[in-house]
């Protein structure tokens, strides 16, 4: 996301940041909220906030996701109390469930918005999710079709026997 913009971003008064999504929905955002993602951020302090910021490769349903998680974690980062970081942390784990249909369309978000913060941690979910499941659960959940050859899928195993142990392909 890269433009040129003119106006001053230290001349913001009401410190809020319009964006617009793919689907053209407006989102009114606390400039705090909206600086979680690097690429508002770098948008804002190029002096961009003045106008919309127009997301074109993220939708309403899934922008709104993101909002959600933004605006818990600018909550929390105000707290100190260790129940406010156990609080995140139960947030985090259930937002991250592998098992959302919505979230690899949230890690394509995070990516495009740059936020590495979330995009890391729905990741390692999927990451967890994968980890000591057998190739043929993990096609099935990701609709992979199998195209390795007979031939080539005990090449595979044979050359990394060590994976494969206790598991079916």
């Amino acid at each position: 996301m890269s433009a040129s913009c003119s106006s001053s971003s230290s001349s913001r008064k009401n410190k809020m940041v319009s964006v617009m999504t793919s689907d053209g929905v407006t989102f009114e955002l606390d400039e705090e909220v909206a600086m979680q993602s690097l690429a508002i951020k770098n948008m804002i302090e190029d002096g961009c906030a003045d106008a919309v910021i127009p997301l074109p490769k993220v939708n309403s349903d899934i922008l709104s996701k993101v909002i959600e998680y933004c605006k818990k974690h600018a909550e929390s980062s105000k707290k100190t109390e260790q129940a406010a970081e156990d609080e995140l942390k139960e947030f985090d784990a259930e937002f991250s469930r592998p098992d959302r249909p919505d979230m690899f369309d949230i890690i394509e978000a995070t990516n495009y918005l740059n936020m590495e913060k979330l995009q890391d941690l729905m990741c390692q979910s999927v990451a967890n999710w994968m980890k000591g499941k057998p190739p043929k659960e993990i096609r099935k959940y990701f609709n992979i079709t199998n195209d390795f050859t007979p031939e080539e899928e005990a090449e595979v195993r044979k050359e990394n026997y060590w994976v494969y142990e206790g598991m079916e392909m």
